[in-house]
């Protein structure tokens, strides 16, 4: 996947989650679990589109 393309939906999401976050009232705990979730499941995206993702999950801690 381009650069291009991750970057800008990483900026998409980012506005998004601004937006989600300064106009839509809900209580501060939800904002929070709503924040970790979104950037947890970003995060695994990332990971998959430039090709780690494998890394990770076959990583082993014992010998």
């Amino acid at each position: 996947m381009p650069l291009l393309n991750i970057v800008l939906v990483l900026i998409v999401v980012g506005v998004a989650l601004w937006l989600v976050n300064s106009y839509i009232p809900m209580a501060s705990s939800i904002k929070a679990i709503l924040n970790v979730v979104v950037v947890v499941a970003i995060g695994v995206w990332v990971l998959k589109a430039v090709g780690l993702w494998g890394s990770v999950t076959n990583y082993r801690l014992t010998h």
